[in-house]
């Protein structure tokens, strides 16, 4: 397993070969969120990334350092799919992406309007994990998991980088947690160049295999429940090495409600003015729970993406 040090490392090398197909996105002062406290909350808007999500830096990271020109298979709940799907129509690659049945309806259209090959399979993303790990075993495709590979999770890790150029002093991140590519990434980054900032990780008690995982010391298979954050919803691979990565960086562990994450999703509707997907208001979710903790400090929360079903996000924010 690579370390956080090589972790870092090898996302500054990501980060030349993506730097040309991604947007370096903002780091927003928050309008409401923290006043309360005398804090100074920053939003890092991964939310306004090209494809709505963080997640097509670490498509790219692995798309652009992959030497074999045959034909790719990944899984995904969404936002994977859709990074994926738009490095390989940017960087000319034959990629099939297996998605679960209950995939939102937002991000198959997206996904599909870049012309991969698309498999529906199982109720969650972990059985479309286990599905296109087993069509790869065929040979017939080469496997990339969402989370679990270096290449991805140092894709990820650019938006450390970016945020340590545009803030001089971190004292918190708070960071979704679902496979763990996104918090291994930028925890790596910020152990190397930042040791002194906190990195809280943020679970939806609906769906925690991670956070589970990290508190027993290996992976445990847990029930998973419907959750607005469904972008980190589902289990994860048994090797996984972001289970190491991000025990190694993650400082605090948080797990937040239904409940909560949809006051969050309604602050940064109504207060601040953005429309995120629910993983995104998790992050908010969980800086929540401990903002009277922080006061006079400041906290960086990453808004992971924002590919929602409009649908469901007018019904929960407005109660229809």
């Amino acid at each position: 397993m690579k370390s956080t040090l090589e972790i870092a490392a090898s996302s500054v090398e990501a980060r030349c070969r993506i730097s040309d197909h991604i947007y370096q996105t903002p780091l927003i002062p928050a309008k409401q969120v923290g006043r309360d406290q005398g804090a100074t909350v920053l939003f890092k808007a991964e939310n306004f990334q090209l494809t709505g999500s963080f997640k097509l830096r670490g498509a790219l990271a692995k798309l652009s350092a992959q030497s074999n020109p045959g034909r790719l298979i990944t899984a995904s709940s969404g936002n994977h799919g859709i990074g994926t799907a738009f490095a390989a129509q940017v960087l000319s690659r034959d990629v099939t992406v297996v998605l679960p049945e209950t995939v939102v309806p937002a991000k198959l259209e997206k996904i599909r309007s870049y012309g991969v090959e698309v498999i529906l399979h199982g109720t969650e993303t972990g059985l479309s994990e286990q599905h296109a790990q087993q069509l790869a075993a065929s040979g017939a495709y080469t496997y990339i998991s969402p989370y679990n590979d270096p290449d991805i999770i140092a894709g990820q890790g650019t938006i450390g980088l970016e945020i340590v150029e545009q803030c001089k002093s971190v004292d918190n991140i708070f960071i979704s947690m679902g496979g763990g590519g996104l918090i291994s990434g930028i925890g790596s980054v910020f152990r190397r160049v930042s040791p002194h900032t906190k990195i809280f990780g943020v679970a939806a008690t609906n769906s925690k295999s991670l956070a589970m995982s990290m508190a027993a010391g290996s992976v445990v298979e847990t029930e998973h429940f419907p959750t607005l954050a469904e972008a980190v919803a589902g289990g994860i691979d048994q090797d996984t090495i972001t289970l190491a990565l991000a025990t190694s960086v993650v400082d605090h562990t948080l797990e937040c409600t239904e409940a909560e994450i949809l006051e969050a999703l309604k602050t940064l509707a109504f207060e601040e003015n953005v429309i995120v997907e629910g993983s995104a208001a998790l992050a908010l979710a969980g800086f929540n729970k401990v903002a009277q903790q922080l006061i006079g400090q400041t906290s960086v929360i990453v808004l992971c993406g924002a590919n929602v079903d409009q649908n469901v996000i007018r019904s929960v924010i407005y109660d229809i």
